[in-house]
């Protein structure tokens, strides 16, 4: 045990120079965009669904909680926030650059991630306007863009916050993340077995999407940290990995039940995420 812990540590402080650089990197350039990427959102009309997964993909913290609060506002489709709660990354990208991922790796699953948002945010828009519920645009409420309100949570910042002071608190929560699922996981691994561990999962058609999935549902960065250390662990597949990541929004899901008074529509987009995401991980893993 003593060596699991010891090993734990030397292997996370290795990571923390890469995520701090990563983190001041995207700070930055979240603290320059943030403003002018929610009125692009706002103004990109039927081409939402292409405009939210492209920004989506770039890991802006509070990305996510923004669209929810537009989309409780009706000032964006129902389409546009699934594609960008599909493309979210979370901190799936300073997982990767930190851990020395191949950067094939990376843009691969980004480009995933896109594709699969853009089609989907188009199919739902689609099918919406042919079921004539389209989103009722005469609706001016005013969504609650401003998000400074949900510092709380350790995934978002307050506006007044520096971009150093910003990355200094993100890298040592995910940090943090990263020391426990990585002790928790060199554990079993340790106790059961890495071959033991896969065959559960890895070799049982359709159940790891299925999992991981549910662990995208965790509405903070522990799921897509987790999904991603799984992973790069080889103890999922890349369906997993992904039908999973697309299914996790970061704190998105959590402020949309929060500023969304319809349960019924935060349920149904909940549930369309769950299935998309299966689903795609599992026409993954059969492709690949």
């Amino acid at each position: 045990m003593l060596e699991i812990i010891q090993d734990t540590i030397i292997d996370g402080i290795k990571l923390l120079p890469f995520l701090f650089i990563t983190y001041v990197i995207m700070e930055y350039l979240e603290h320059k965009t943030a403003n002018k990427t929610k009125e692009i959102i706002k103004k990109s009309g039927k081409l939402g669904p292409l405009w939210g997964a492209i920004l989506g993909i770039f890991p802006q913290c509070g990305f996510s909680a923004a669209a929810a609060n537009l989309y409780a506002g009706r000032l964006i489709t129902l389409g546009t926030l699934i594609a960008i709660f599909l493309s979210t990354s979370d901190e799936m990208i300073p997982v990767l650059i930190s851990e020395n991922a191949p950067i094939g790796l990376i843009l691969k699953i980004l480009a995933i991630k896109l594709a699969i948002g853009i089609i989907a945010g188009f199919v739902i828009d689609f099918v919406m306007n042919k079921l004539h519920k389209k989103q009722n645009k005469e609706n001016e409420a005013t969504a609650q863009e401003e998000i400074g309100h949900m510092c709380e949570h350790e995934h978002c910042h307050c506006e007044n916050e520096g971009v150093i002071k910003s990355s200094i608190k993100h890298t040592l929560n995910i940090f943090l993340f990263i020391i426990i699922i990585t002790f928790i996981l060199n554990t079993v691994i340790h106790f059961v077995g890495e071959e033991n561990i896969s065959n559960l999962i890895i070799n049982v058609p359709i159940v790891g999407p299925l999992i991981a999935g549910l662990i995208g549902l965790i509405p903070n960065c522990a799921g897509s940290v987790l999904l991603t250390q799984l992973y790069l662990k080889q103890v999922i597949t890349m369906g997993s990995m992904i039908g999973g990541l697309l299914v996790g929004s970061g704190i998105g899901i959590l402020i949309l039940f929060r500023v969304n008074e319809d349960l019924k529509d935060n349920l149904k987009i909940v549930t369309l995420l769950y299935v998309i995401g299966v689903i795609s991980g599992i026409l993954i893993d059969i492709i690949v």
